[in-house]
């Protein structure tokens, strides 16, 4: 049961969004640099989008797994903080 659960598409989804995020700033980085913008662009638009995105899904995997596999589910949700934790720390860090 325990492999089953981190198949499950509310498992890997958001941390595929949150690498996606991040691909998407160090993408806008390598790009145009890291220099504030005037206006927020289509980078910013998509990794808000895909941060806020995750949440439902990640809320979502919570309730539905934490009851049934408690150990396993805190390891997914650990992963998926852990990821959504590495796409906030670029933005974070450069004041975006």
């Amino acid at each position: 049961m325990n492999g089953s659960i981190t198949r499950q598409p509310s498992a890997f989804i958001p941390i595929g969004m949150s690498l996606a995020a991040l691909i998407t700033v160090l993408y806008h980085i390598a790009m145009f640099g890291i220099a504030r913008q005037t206006d927020e662009g289509a980078a910013a638009h998509i990794w808000q989008l895909l941060m806020a995105g995750q949440v439902p899904l990640v809320a979502f995997y919570a309730a539905k797994w934490l009851p049934r596999a408690p150990k396993t589910a805190l390891q997914v949700l650990a992963a998926q903080v852990g990821a959504a934790l590495a796409a906030l720390a670029p933005v974070y860090w450069l004041g975006w």
